[in-house]
């Protein structure tokens, strides 16, 4: 548990750092908004307000994800980040629409809009730092695999982006004196929104449905080729899980029929250590281990093997395709 909580203190102070910037950044660009009323500078600060929720919820997920496993919760608490990841690309695509519909509004019924050059300085200094932490997130949400961090450095580099096109379209109203551009400037801006959303309900859906992370499964499955030993005969029904910081991995392995008890512990122990050493993150493993066949023979390594009914032919090299299927690999 305290290693655990120790592996989370980077990710609170990473999200904590967001929140307070996020805060300050929604002041800056509503600042912004009443100096010019710029539906499109509305837009960017709308999105802000959903930055600043959108990382409080990731503040609470964190925190949630750092308690301990229990009755209720026996693979801990981690998926509550896929939870907020969900919630975070709804208010995204909310925050759009709403973009959309109020621009559309005005594109029909225009308002006057001023001072624009000071309100694009105020925008595209915030773009920059929504830039820079939206960086700092991402690296940190994959360096200790939380999808939380992820989501949100994602957004804010949405939000970075829409601010470098808005400076964009406010200096060509300003030099074009077509006004009502930046009501479609909006619209466009709030469509871009909505498509972000979708994407990161998209993934987050995914997670709460248990799809397999395929990323995590090559590379289980390359560390097991790698480091593959004579007596593992074959891997397959291979399946892997992220729950937050937390990696779930199970499989069977397939070993000779003749091993007693204490040498099938010992293999599989070994198997579990080398994942631990190997992979980026402290995993949790569940191996069945199943007694060879003799239609395993002909790709089977045991060297002395005295129930050997066929000679070695080759070895048939694990991969994502193989050991993924819920078949020994001579059904394959």
């Amino acid at each position: 548990m305290t290693a655990k909580l120790c592996q989370l203190l980077p990710q609170k102070k990473a999200i904590l750092v967001s929140l307070c910037i996020s805060v300050v950044l929604m002041l800056a660009k509503f600042g912004a908004y009443f100096m010019t009323h710029s539906n499109a500078i509305l837009t960017d600060a709308a999105e802000s307000i959903v930055n600043v929720l959108a990382s409080s919820f990731a503040f609470y997920s964190i925190y949630l994800a750092t308690l301990p496993k229990d009755e209720n919760h026996p693979y801990g608490h981690g998926k509550v980040e896929f939870f907020s990841a969900f919630v975070e690309g709804i208010l995204i695509a909310i925050a759009g629409l709403i973009i959309i519909f109020k621009s559309s509004y005005d594109l029909v019924f225009p308002r006057e809009i001023k001072q624009l050059y000071e309100g694009a300085i105020i925008v595209g200094a915030t773009g920059i730092v929504n830039l820079l932490v939206g960086l700092y997130l991402i690296n940190v949400g994959k360096k200790h695999r939380s999808i939380t961090l992820e989501a949100d450095g994602k957004h804010l580099m949405t939000d970075a982006v829409t601010s470098a096109g808005l400076v964009v379209g406010i200096i060509l109203i300003q030099l074009t004196q077509i006004f009502w551009l930046d009501s479609v400037i909006s619209i466009l801006l709030g469509c871009y929104i909505v498509y972000n959303g979708y994407k990161l309900t998209r993934r987050s859906v995914g997670g709460l449905m248990d799809e397999s992370n395929v990323d995590l499964v090559k590379e289980i499955v390359g560390i097991l080729q790698e480091n593959r030993q004579e007596s593992w005969i074959d891997v397959h029904n291979l399946r892997a899980q992220q729950y937050g910081a937390d990696l779930h991995i199970d499989c069977h392995i397939t070993l000779p029929y003749y091993f007693d008890l204490n040498k099938v512990h010992h293999e599989i122990s070994a198997i579990d250590k080398m994942i631990n050493v190997n992979a980026e993150h402290t995993t949790e493993l569940f191996i069945h281990a199943d007694p060879c066949l003799p239609a395993c023979c002909n790709y089977c390594k045991m060297k002395n093997c005295d129930v050997r009914q066929e000679a070695f032919k080759k070895e048939i090299p694990w991969t994502v395709e193989n050991a993924t299927k819920n078949q020994k690999h001579f059904d394959q």
